[in-house]
This record gives structure tokens, C-alpha cells and sequence, in this order.
């Protein structure tokens, strides 16, 4: 398009809330809090679910992913993001800028996918439990984390690159705290509805497929539970399930509205608040959402690692 490279690959300004020093403060210790919680919880799940054989089972496997994701999707954008909180220095390059928005679409793209995945593995734990270890064989769990992944960077590959090629004429100065596309579509100074035409396909793609795949799993899933008599099975089909309706409701519900408005209504401030909440908050607490109901994990094997196995000392006081 005949534009000038050394003024198009200049450096970026990443305005976010340098207005506001006292509220970065703030944040910085916030965002620090969390961050901390997401690498120690996130870490903990992927450690436990390759080193404890009872959790060798899909619905570990894709947590294990998941959590795996979580961690990439954090410490992709938290550094960069603390760094600018705690200096005068709110820059990032450009090709610092590309690679955030690559990997960052990458790994929030994934899992939008997996998170269906896993939410066809709790379909099938509930309603063909006899099955379950025949349908959901490692090669198929295997093939269905790849095919998460492929969506990625499918979206990712289209994306980027008509994100970044968008004229700026001169402009540098980015308002939000990392290179997320809604912003950098904001601060074009060409149309961009050709841009925000395939954004929306492929977020309708990614984001209202899997979550209509997520409600069909449930609404059968709830057909299910509806029919079980017992008490017992009732309480042990909602333990399976409520943990990840939770992470799917916090995910979902910030992502859509994010990526399924025009960039013309995009709120700033509203934008960047929802951004801190789900690639910070939500990696955070997701290990706490998967483990509270979650005995295996939360005494089992926890115990079983540190070599206390508190199942066997519970046998020998008996």
C-alpha cells in the first residue's frame, strides 16, 4: 500500500491508565496478586495431573491443557504489562507488539475450543458413564486438543496480520495496557469495517459455536440429572459439571462481549477492565474453581506427592 516502514514499525505507546498514576499503583499491586496466584495454581494442576496416576483420566488431561494455556495466556501479557505499570516507560515495540497479539489470540482461541472439549467429556461422563473410558480413548482426547489448537492459529494467522496492516497514519499511542486487537483497530484512520467483517465471522466461529456446542452438552447433561433418582448421583453429576459451567460462564461472557461489538461502541476504559478480568482474574481463580469440589485433586493427590497419603493413614487408624 505504499506506506513508509520505518514510520509504520515505529515503537507503540500503551496509554492504558498512565492518566491515572494512583490507579496504576493500584493495579500493579493487584495485577502482581494474581499473577502470582495463576503460576502457583496453574502450576500445581499440570504438576499433579502428570505426576499422580489417578489422574491419569481425559478430563485431567484437557485440565492439565487448560491450565497449561492459562499459564502461556498470563505470562504473555503480565510482565509487559507490570513493567509499564511500575516505570515511566509505557513503550512497546513493534514487533514486541505483533508477537503479544499473535500469542495472545493464539492461546485465547484455544481455549474457547477446549473449553467445549471438555465440556463434551462431561457429557459423556454423565450420560454414557459405562462408555466413557470407550469413547473417550487417548487417541481421540489427543486429536481433540490438537484440533483446539489448530483453530488457534488459524484465527490467529487470518487475524493479525489484517490487524497490524491496518494505517495508523503516524499514530502511536495505543489506550489499553497490552496490543489487543479491538484497540489497535480503534486507532486506524482507514475503514476498517472489511477488518471487523472477518473479526466477527470468526468470532461467531470461536466463540458462538463452541459455546452453543457447551449448552447443547449441558442441556442433555441436565436431561440426565433430571432423570436420576438417587440424591447421591444428583450431587456427584453436579460436582462433575459445576466447576466448568463456572470457567465457561467467567470466560465466555467477558470474551463476547469484547469481540462481538463494533469497534465504533468500543468503550475504552469499560474494554480495559474486561481485558484485566479474563487474562488475569479468571487464569487465577480457575485452579480454585477446579479443585474446591474436587477431592481427587484437592486432597488425593495432592497429599499422594508430598508423600502423605492420607487415604492410607486414614486405613491404618482403622
Amino acid at each position: 500500500m505504499g506506506r513508509d516502514n520505518d514510520s509504520y514499525q515505529q515503537a507503540f505507546i500503551l496509554v492504558g491508565f498512565s492518566d491515572r498514576p494512583q490507579l496504576e499503583v493500584i493495579l500493579f499491586a493487584f495485577v502482581l496478586v494474581f499473577y502470582i496466584l495463576a503460576l502457583v495454581g496453574n502450576s500445581a494442576i499440570i504438576f499433579l495431573s502428570i505426576m499422580d496416576t489417578r489422574l491419569h483420566t481425559p478430563m485431567y488431561f484437557f485440565l492439565g491443557n487448560l491450565s497449561f494455556l492459562d499459564l502461556c495466556f498470563t505470562t504473555s501479557i503480565v510482565p509487559q504489562l507490570l513493567w509499564n505499570l511500575w516505570g515511566p516507560e509505557k513503550t512497546i515495540t513493534y514487533h514486541g507488539c505483533v508477537a503479544q497479539l499473535y500469542i495472545y489470540m493464539v492461546l485465547g482461541s484455544t481455549e474457547c475450543v477446549l473449553l467445549a472439549v471438555m465440556s463434551y467429556d462431561r457429557y459423556v461422563a454423565v450420560c454414557r458413564p459405562l462408555h466413557y473410558t470407550v469413547v473417550m480413548h487417548p487417541h481421540l482426547c489427543l486429536r481433540l486438543v490438537i484440533v483446539s489448537w489448530f483453530c488457534g492459529f488459524l484465527n490467529s494467522f487470518v487475524m493479525c496480520p489484517q490487524t497490524m496492516q491496518l494505517s495508523r497514519c503516524g499514530r502511536r499511542k495505543v489506550d489499553h495496557f497490552l496490543c489487543e486487537m479491538p484497540a489497535l483497530i480503534a486507532m486506524s484512520c482507514e475503514d476498517t469495517m472489511l477488518v471487523e467483517a472477518f473479526a466477527f465471522v470468526l468470532g461467531v466461529a470461536l466463540l458462538l459455536v463452541p459455546l452453543s456446542l457447551i449448552l447443547i452438552s449441558y442441556g442433555m447433561i441436565s436431561a440426565t440429572v433430571l432423570r436420576i433418582k438417587s440424591a447421591a448421583g444428583c450431587k456427584k453429576a453436579f460436582n462433575t459439571c459445576s466447576s466448568h459451567l463456572t470457567v465457561v460462564s467467567l470466560f465466555y461472557g467477558t470474551i463476547i462481549y469484547m469481540y462481538l461489538q463494533p469497534a465504533n461502541s468500543y468503550s475504552q476504559d469499560q474494554g480495559k477492565f474486561l481485558t484485566l478480568f479474563y487474562t488475569i482474574v479468571t487464569p487465577s481463580v480457575n485452579p480454585l474453581i477446579y479443585t474446591l469440589r474436587n477431592k481427587d485433586v484437592k486432597g488425593g493427590a495432592m497429599w499422594k506427592v508430598l508423600g502423605k497419603d492420607h487415604s492410607l493413614s486414614d486405613a491404618r487408624g482403622h
